[in-house]
């Protein structure tokens, strides 16, 4: 057993969430598929929990802080269609971020997105074979933060799964918001219907209970989220664990520079 799996002994609540457990695989596993969203409460104890905060906190002065407009989709407008054609709807994203390389190399955070045991759990709820950490220096672990009117607008995912861990939640706000399955990228429903009602607040979405210390996985591909604007001075700040189902991928330098402000070639 290495190193960094004697760590998380000290880190996850394993009595509460047996991830080497085939049962209890087996269960989140289900929960997912049933739900396409699968919370974890107290993944992390106390002790961690108030330790990341702290870490999160101290560094936040490094963070690329972003504003941007884009559509649901996360694509360049589509000009063949009307310009308030539901395709062509901008919402707006706010956030700072800090990235793998700016978070401490003794960080709890990097023992847990390393460990073999955390990603073999992960790789079996999720169904994919083997996953693995992004090659560029940046993508692997982020850490948003969301002050006093930041959020993150209405979009479907790109990548197939998503896995978060909450550290601070705000006064109000920053809450979670989802439908599931307004569209079907994999039959090229584009689900124009769905995203318009829920854009004109006409379907109500699910909102997630999420505290501090809690896990997260989510399948954004086909379900369109968004969290809504944070409210009062304490800052949203949330964890993101990005794993790949091939080795060797990078951000793009394009999405490296539009995300985070630099790109690998900066710091060689």
């Amino acid at each position: 057993m290495t190193n960094i799996e004697l760590d998380l002994k000290q880190i996850i609540n394993l009595n509460q969430h047996p991830i080497d457990n085939e049962i209890f695989i087996r269960s989140c596993e289900n929960e997912l598929d049933q739900k396409g969203v699968l919370t974890l409460p107290n993944f992390i104890n106390n002790q961690t929990l108030l330790e990341l905060v702290n870490e999160a906190k101290v560094n936040q002065f490094k963070a690329y802080y972003a504003k941007s407009t884009h559509n649901i989709y996360l694509t360049e407008i589509d000009k063949k269609l009307p310009p308030d054609h539901i395709f062509n709807y901008q919402v707006v994203s706010s956030k700072g971020c800090i990235t793998t390389d700016q978070i401490p190399k003794n960080s709890k955070l990097k023992s847990i997105y390393g460990s073999t045991l955390f990603k073999n759990f992960l790789a079996k709820v999720v169904k994919e074979k083997n996953i693995y950490e992004y090659s560029d220096p940046f993508s692997s672990i982020n850490i948003h933060y969301a002050s006093d009117t930041q959020e993150l607008g209405w979009h479907f995912d790109n990548s197939n799964f998503a896995v978060t861990l909450l550290l601070q939640k705000p006064k109000a706000g920053g809450e979670f918001e989802y439908v599931k399955n307004a569209r079907n990228i994999e039959k090229n429903d584009m689900g124009y219907n769905s995203v318009s009602e829920i854009i004109h607040q006409k379907k109500k979405p699910t909102k997630l209970d999420i505290q501090p210390g809690t896990l997260v996985l989510f399948r954004g591909k086909n379900s369109m989220h968004r969290v809504t604007p944070t409210i009062g001075e304490t800052t949203r700040m949330l964890v993101v664990f990005a794993y790949n189902s091939k080795p060797g991928i990078s951000l793009s330098k394009s999405a490296q520079k539009t995300f985070f402000g630099r790109t690998s070639d900066d710091i060689k």
